[in-house]
């Protein structure tokens, strides 16, 4: 897994900047590029902060980059339906009923009910669904089914979508077990290995067939030998109908195809005016992959993708993490459209060109060293638009594509989210360092180098990390080999191999770092992050279940235990209130190579067992009373656990028809923005939706 969130992750950067609304029913509020103050924070609801981010350097673009930007924006918001779809299957009918409550209710707006009604149609729109977009459980509404049954009789029946129904009661009955009952769809995504894992969770990517057909059907289209296997089942759901299974294709004609369609017109725009022929080339292929569904072509894509790396202006468009599939098969549509920022990414380059070096120099094993670490690109980039599984909730470091032989045979594109991660510095607050880290010395190098340790490690994690390593012939691609063990494994690698890394010498002697204690204070913020700050996100009792979470507690966890009898990791408890603190960063870092060769062993070997018993053992289960100090010492902080983003809108400006320039605005009123983009990228719930698409 490849993308951090990873387009992983690392969420848990979150974790250090987190330390660190209106009812608007018709206009979203817009600030000007350039114009005015620009407040970061726009909102704030039940776990979730809503954040803005600004677009630097947009005005410094050529009128023909700007012009790509803008068609490429549209693309990557005309499949925003997709991923509701793929979510669960009522979200889309779940979303319009909220969008049709929220905008024409003429019921009282100022009671209770009303209240927790735009709470939860918040988180919804937040998650894609209504399942919460990290834990992956049923948002159950505060409001009653009496209550709902008030909002649905105050709203405009013509709004409703009553298609199926006729009449809104009818409507009403058929979402009540929806929304109310917790046995219901009540996980989007189950980990258990004791549970049949499709059988279990209520994405759409399969129906009628349980786990063991899913397995059989998969690795029957295997060719033994085959060194360039396609990622099969990447594009499509799998069902069974007539007693046989097949597989619906996301393509042109195929499921999703009005989404599609909207997304191939906007790529065919912007493939007119592409910066160079491998541009074009690569958009061409990527149109001819959504026109077709052939995974080779995206294979094919994928390659001339990663080989344009002259363009300043790039964008991630498909079917990409599977991370919502338990089987690691499907891939979630999402899209990211950017532009290179030159003079921040020269600061960073020089990790990419020593990449060799990093693998030569690697710890694990001689055999499961790349031989040749070349072809990896790296860059700061500025985003302009997210969308699909990348939005609201984004990732801050991207490294693509996800297949392993591409990676190996022509390499990798690495990117860290170079605004993205501004916004959230310039929201962040430094409340959790006094409450958390016990001596003076930790929380002022936390202070003065977690900024900068949070940017090496998300460029060590994505540009050598998953960069490195290989697998021994004849092994399995992971998600064969390791299941749904796959990501959390990945993404432990991947921060293994940023730890070890991040204090040595050889970063300071590229000038990357002033000091080591750059990467001190790393190892400072992730124990901590590991072993308590992200508890705060679970109520006592709960397992761990989302995949980065389950690495950064693997790893702690195992470092701790490890390393007790030299004492390099001391549990202290000061006045009711529990410390981890680091005592040896030198034995911590030899820890984390003897746990990083032993990750790179389960991964290049496919060692199902071995990966399951360490990820069951450290990564899953958690101490209540852990979490509930946790959440104790959080109260005060006024810190959200999760934080997202509203989009800036980009306007074209028009000369008898032609754009002749692109301005940006930035909305900042995140349930505007939600019925916005109901109302002009509806393309699966409405056949002919006004607004966007022509």
């Amino acid at each position: 897994m490849y993308f951090i969130k990873q387009l992983t992750a690392l969420f848990f950067f979150t974790f250090l900047l987190a330390a660190c609304g209106n009812h608007k029913e018709e206009s979203v509020q817009k600030t000007p590029a350039g114009e005015g103050s620009f407040r970061v924070k726009a909102d704030r609801f039940a776990d979730i902060q809503i954040l803005r981010y600004r677009v630097p350097g947009f005005d410094k673009l050529t009128a023909e980059q700007k012009k790509l930007v803008y068609y490429l924006y549209e693309a990557a918001l005309s499949g925003r339906d997709i991923i509701w779809d793929q979510n669960y299957k009522y979200n889309l009918l779940v979303r319009k009923t909220i969008e049709a409550i929220y905008g024409t209710y003429s019921g009282d707006r100022s009671t209770p009910a009303f209240a927790n009604f735009f709470t939860w149609a918040r988180q919804v729109w937040f998650s894609n669904g209504i399942h919460h977009h990290y834990s992956t459980k049923k948002i159950i509404p505060a409001f009653s089914e009496s209550e709902f049954h008030e909002l649905i009789a105050g709203s405009d029946p013509k709004a409703l979508p009553l298609k199926d129904f006729k009449t809104p009661e009818k409507l009403e009955t058929f979402l009540q077990p929806i929304l109310f009952d917790p046995a219901v769809a009540a996980k989007r995504v189950n980990k258990d290995p004791d549970a049949d894992l499709i059988l279990t969770s209520s994405n759409n990517y399969y129906e009628g067939v349980n786990q063991k057909e899913v397995e059989a059907f998969y690795a029957a289209m295997k060719k033994p030998g085959d060194q360039e296997p396609p990622m099969y089942g990447l594009n499509s759901q799998l069902v069974k109908e007539n007693g046989k299974i097949v597989e619906k294709v996301w393509k042109v004609g195929g499921m999703y195809s009005p989404a599609i369609e909207k997304i191939v017109y906007w790529l065919k725009k912007a493939r007119d005016v592409a910066e160079n022929d491998n541009q074009k080339k690569a958009l061409g292929l990527l149109i001819k992959y959504y026109e077709t569904g052939d995974l080779k072509t995206f294979d094919e894509y994928n390659i001339a993708w990663v080989r344009d790396t002259a363009s300043t202006v790039d964008v991630i468009n498909g079917f990409i993490e599977v991370y919502g599939d338990p089987m690691g098969l499907k891939g979630a549509y999402e899209s990211v459209v950017s532009f290179k920022d030159f003079e921040a990414s020269a600061r960073m380059e020089a990790i990419a060109k020593h990449a060799q070096w990093f693998e030569d120099h690697s710890p694990i094993r001689p055999e499961h060293k790349r031989e040749k670490a070349g072809g990896i690109s790296y860059k700061i980039i500025t985003v302009a638009v997210e969308g699909g599984d990348a939005a609201p909730s984004t990732p801050i470091g991207i490294n693509l594509p996800n297949s392993n032989w591409i990676r190996s045979r022509y390499g990798s594109k690495s990117v860290s989210l170079g605004n993205i991660t501004d916004a959230y510095n310039e929201a962040s607050s430094s409340g959790t360092v006094d409450e958390f880290y016990y001596r003076a010395e930790a929380r002022e190098r936390v202070r003065k180098y977690g900024k900068l340790a949070g940017k090496m490690h998300t460029a060590l994690h994505e540009v050598i990390g998953h960069a490195s390593g290989k697998l021994e012939p004849d092994v399995g691609t992971p998600s064969e080999t390791l299941k749904n063990y796959r990501s959390a494994l990945e993404e432990a690698r991947a921060d293994l191999v940023s730890l070890y890394f991040i204090t040595d010498p050889k970063l300071v002697e590229l000038g990357l770092m002033p000091s080591v204690d750059v990467g001190k204070a790393e190892y400072d913020i992730f124990i901590k992050n590991g072993l308590q700050l992200q508890l705060r996100r679970l109520n006592a009792g709960d397992d761990i279940e989302e995949s980065h979470m389950r690495d950064r507690q693997m790893i702690a966890e195992w470092v701790y235990e490890h390393g007790k009898k030299d004492d390099v990791i001391e549990k202290v408890i000061d006045n009711g209130k529990t410390y981890f603190v680091i005592n040896d960063y030198g034995k911590l870092r030899e820890l984390f190579a003897e746990l990083l060769r032993e990750v790179q062993r389960i991964k290049s070997q496919g060692d199902y067992e071995a990966g399951k018993e360490l990820v069951e053992k450290y990564g899953v289960k958690t101490d209540p009373d852990m979490i509930r100090e946790v959440k104790a010492r959080y109260e005060h902080l006024d810190v959200a656990p999760y934080s997202g983003f509203i989009q800036p809108r980009l306007v074209p400006v028009r000369n008898k028809g032609e754009i002749t320039d692109v301005r940006v605005e930035y909305p900042d009123d995140f349930a505007g923005q939600m019925m916005e983009y109901g109302r002009d990228y509806a393309f699966l719930i409405n056949p002919a939706p006004e607004g966007k698409g022509n």
